[in-house]
């Protein structure tokens, strides 16, 4: 039994309610703080890709990818791949689902960077048949052949592949020899291995005036909702942990008797 006295009255609270009371005090305030540092990290991102727009394209040479700051604005120059091309699944835009279009680029120095061409809707609001979304030659204009190896000098932000924050959202093209596969939140390492090769890790967002995109109002690429949400659950969670203090000494403070 825990036992002090505060003027004139006494607070008197069993040990298991002590323990549970300040169990869910520093609870509320670790869920609290993660969510108000969630809430710096969207502000960190909206920055940095603020930055990037202001700032001029860089050819990526050499660079290792990984290592550039995300939303970098870079030059790159290689061979798109179409026939081994990806469609991210369960996308959303204006209420409406479709996909995002992920084309390998060979790069001159041998690397495959994705390239993420865009978002289109579902053809027709079905899932079937798949969207048309072969390259026309560089060649030809207008009813152009296809052509499976498309030479690009393109610009765009390096970004993260989408995640969620699921593991069941995700699910890994298949390894069937038809595309474009399908795929939802892929990683890196499963792309590759549907093509049969390693690629950078990192996509590109294809910038809004390269041809050979669908559309492409591209937003920081947050997980989820934006920094007043996490601000506003950061409130609440350590609300939560007041209520629970003030809920504690209430029950357990009385009155001492003359």
């Amino acid at each position: 039994m825990l036992r002090m006295e505060l003027g004139n009255r006494r607070l008197r609270a069993s040990v298991w309610m002590t323990s549970l009371a300040m169990a869910g005090v520093l609870l509320f305030g670790q869920l609290g703080r993660w969510q108000w540092h969630r809430a710096a990290e969207k502000r960190a991102l909206a920055a940095a890709f603020a930055a990037s727009t202001a700032a001029a394209a860089t050819e990526l040479g050499t660079r290792p990818i990984a290592a550039l700051p995300r939303y970098t604005l870079l030059r790159v120059r290689g061979r798109y791949d179409g026939a081994h091309q990806f469609l991210l699944d369960n996308i959303i835009r204006d209420g409406a689902v479709g996909y995002e279009v992920l084309t390998p680029l060979q790069l001159e120095d041998g690397r495959i960077l994705m390239v993420n061409r865009g978002w289109l809707p579902l053809p027709g609001g079905r899932r079937e048949p798949l969207p048309d979304v072969a390259l026309p030659s560089a060649q030809v204009e207008g009813s152009a052949p296809i052509s499976a190896s498309v030479p690009a000098e393109i610009s765009g932000r390096i970004d993260e592949l989408p995640v969620t924050g699921i593991s069941m959202g995700r699910a890994p093209p298949d390894m069937g020899p038809s595309w474009p596969k399908r795929t939802s939140f892929p990683t890196a390492a499963q792309l590759g291995a549907a093509l049969g090769q390693r690629i950078e890790p990192r996509e590109l967002l294809l910038a809004a005036a390269e041809p050979m995109g669908y559309r492409r109002d591209w937003e920081p690429r947050g997980n989820g909702f934006g920094p007043s949400r996490h601000v506003a659950y950061a409130l609440q969670w350590w609300s939560f942990g007041a209520l629970t203090l003030f809920l504690y000494f209430f029950m357990n403070i009385e009155r001492r008797k003359p």
